[in-house]
């Protein structure tokens, strides 16, 4: 049973929307990383912190890369989503020795929370255009 009535089209339209908002995430946060960096102190750990903001960077604008036919990238959404939620779970893990703030939680919430539910959502709108009659659930 579906929670909405909602054409195949317009679930398409409303997850393009989502996936683009929230792909902006990575996208501002590597590119303002990959530019700035963190103000780690040694060069070492600065010019760690520019190549994983450039691998952040990455990961939104190939997420955003999705969007225009996002009906057939669920398999690629998938791959997408592992480094992001194996990342989001050893920074919980390390929540155990540093403590947790809003500037910890609100990334966990887009890395354990949102990008899971994009992948759900994206595998239940993939499957709506596979289906002849977009009524799959």
């Amino acid at each position: 049973m579906r929670a909405l009535n909602v054409s195949p089209f317009r679930e398409r339209r409303l997850l393009q929307v989502a996936m683009s908002i929230c792909a902006l995430v990575p996208i501002l946060g590597g590119a303002w990383g990959a530019w700035r960096g963190l103000g780690l102190g040694t060069d070492v750990a600065e010019s760690h912190a520019h190549y994983l903001s450039g691998v952040l960077l990455g990961v939104g604008l190939v997420f955003w890369g999705c969007v225009p036919s996002i009906e057939r990238r669920s398999g690629l959404v998938r791959l997408l989503a592992i480094p992001v939620v194996i990342g989001g779970l050893v920074r919980l893990a390390a929540v155990m020795k540093t403590g947790l703030s809003l500037s910890i939680a609100l990334p966990l919430v887009m890395e354990l929370g949102v990008t899971p539910a994009l992948v759900l959502w994206t595998s239940r709108v993939s499957g709506r255009f596979r289906d002849p009659s977009g009524l799959s659930a």
